[in-house]
């Protein structure tokens, strides 16, 4: 359960998307986490022939943190580049966040602990707003996620066998639907399309750029 955010003075930009958020973002994680049912949002919507391959497992549930950073020039979002080393999606662009492990609760538990582990983003300095549709991938993870406010003088500490680096990217370029491009690839011996946003050398594409344009959808659809 979420608790309302008290009065700020935020940025005008970040006030205006927060506005939204709050009557747009659900106060409670999204339905379906622990089930199979395929949710409205995922990689599925672009390439259907994703489903006939998702895993005959039990669903997988995770949570990533949306994390909104007030700065002076306008809200910028966190970013992660996933470690090389890792054996999935190694090198890619993603929210901090990972599978909600029986421990954690909730999502809300699951994205504030994973934060932590992978970047040194303490709980005490995340603000949680809403959470936002729930987003399957293609290997068969339903992820919650939770869009927050992180203090803006946060002092990060990361995890080198789970992230490279981190970078803030603009809200305002991920909100603008000009810059969520529509790319495709072979996978699987199949041709597979994707939303994509690169900006300044960063390609960010995939589950995240989905989850990305999800949120433009959810604030301003």
């Amino acid at each position: 359960m979420l608790t309302a955010l008290p009065p700020s003075t935020h940025h005008p930009e970040l006030e205006a998307f927060l506005e939204r958020a709050r009557h747009r973002l659900a106060a409670e994680p999204p339905a379906g986490l622990h089930l199979d049912s395929v949710p409205d949002h995922g990689d599925h919507r672009f390439s259907p022939g994703l489903l006939a391959e998702l895993p005959a497992a039990p669903a997988k549930p995770a949570a990533v943190l949306i994390a909104l950073i007030d700065r002076p020039g306008g809200p910028t979002v966190l970013l992660t580049h996933r470690s090389s080393a890792l054996r999935n999606h190694s090198g890619q662009i993603a929210f901090p966040g990972g599978r909600i492990d029986p421990g954690d609760g909730s999502a809300l538990a699951a994205a504030m602990r994973e934060a932590e582990e992978e970047v040194g983003l303490s709980a005490s300095l995340v603000k949680p707003v809403g959470y936002l549709d729930l987003y399957l991938t293609g290997s068969g993870y339903r992820i919650a996620p939770v869009v927050a406010l992180a203090d803006p003088g946060m002092v990060l500490h990361l995890n080198p066998a789970e992230v490279d680096s981190v970078f803030e990217c603009p809200l305002a370029f991920l909100m603008d639907p000009a810059n969520h491009l529509s790319e495709s690839r072979e996978w699987r011996g199949a041709m597979r399309q994707y939303y994509a946003i690169p900006w300044q050398g960063h390609y960010i594409w995939g589950a995240t750029a989905g989850i990305i344009h999800t949120l433009y959808e959810r604030i301003y659809g």
